[in-house]
């Protein structure tokens, strides 16, 4: 059976997706710009703090409080934190300083066919003809987009970002085996608010006094937009769709976002892309999909 909505709210959670995919997918080429004039702690600190911000207004602006439920619940919501967030963010940033921006993005989404993997010794779920599928295609995109940069030189950037997807794969099984009883809005915000607390340390141990001044109006509106939109907005718009499309829809939305950033990466970076690179894309893209879409069901 196909999923079926009010039409006037229907059409609201298909806006929010579409704007969900504007907000993650420039984030990408955003977080470029802001890397050229501040250090990368300082970059990652200003989002997380920003996102933790908004979260935790969410949470009160709902009436509900911001505490989770005393015990172990903190040690699952860190370790989560860690993997999903923390880990994520710092290697896809330290990988964007040392890659293209658009070869960063791709890589990094191959996180579904990691987690498929993940979830077979972790969750007791069995790889299927379609996670196999995946895992061929994904392969061989990476294998085109590292193999030509390692004849040359180690390719730190790429295998940064393949770090990033593993880690966002560990986290995304980790909070499925862990079961945390509490809502998800407010798991987000503590996990930011965790990952605030370590990049802020990292700022202090590894960059010292952040330089924030002077920065171009690109800079600035780069960093504003990363931590404003990309983060805080894009997390209320993503569980305000939680819920209200089918699992398909909202899939194939989230499988814009590396379109956009690659096309973002093109448009406002001035990458270019090879042959083998588009290639490399539309494989590691194929294998995502193969792993993320449902199979159609007719009843």
């Amino acid at each position: 059976m196909v999923q079926t909505l009010p039409p006037g709210r229907d059409g609201t959670a298909k806006l929010m997706l579409v704007l969900l995919s504007l907000a993650w997918g420039l984030a990408w080429p955003a977080i470029r710009v802001a890397l050229d004039e501040v250090a990368p702690w300082t970059v990652r600190v200003l989002g997380y703090a920003a996102g933790t911000a908004f979260m935790f207004s969410l949470v009160r602006l709902r009436g509900r409080k911001p505490s989770l439920p005393f015990g172990r619940i903190y040690g699952h919501v860190i370790v989560s934190a860690f993997l999903s967030v923390l880990g994520f963010g710092l290697l896809t940033t330290f990988a964007q300083l040392n890659a293209m921006t658009s070869r960063v993005v791709i890589v990094s989404y191959s996180m579904p066919i990691w987690a498929s993997l993940l979830a077979w010794p972790i969750l007791g779920e069995p790889l299927n003809p379609r996670s196999v599928v995946g895992l061929l295609l994904c392969v061989s995109g990476l294998t085109l987009l590292i193999y030509p940069a390692a004849s040359a030189d180690p390719p730190l950037g790429l295998l940064l970002a393949l770090a990033a997807a593993l880690s966002w794969a560990a986290g995304t099984i980790y909070l499925k085996w862990a079961r945390i009883p509490a809502d998800g809005i407010l798991i987000t915000a503590w996990q930011l608010a965790v990952a605030s607390i370590v990049t802020a340390t990292g700022v202090a141990v590894f960059e010292g006094v952040p330089r924030l001044w002077p920065l171009s109006l690109p800079a600035v509106l780069a960093l504003a937009f990363h931590g404003l939109i990309g983060t805080g907005i894009a997390y209320f718009l993503w569980f305000s769709i939680v819920g209200r499309l089918p699992a398909a829809t909202a899939t194939l939305g989230l499988l814009c976002v590396p379109v956009v950033g690659i096309v973002s990466s093109i448009v406002l970076l001035g990458e270019r892309p090879s042959a083998a690179d588009a290639i490399g894309f539309t494989l590691i893209f194929a294998a995502a999909a193969s792993v993320l879409l449902p199979p159609t069901v007719r009843s």
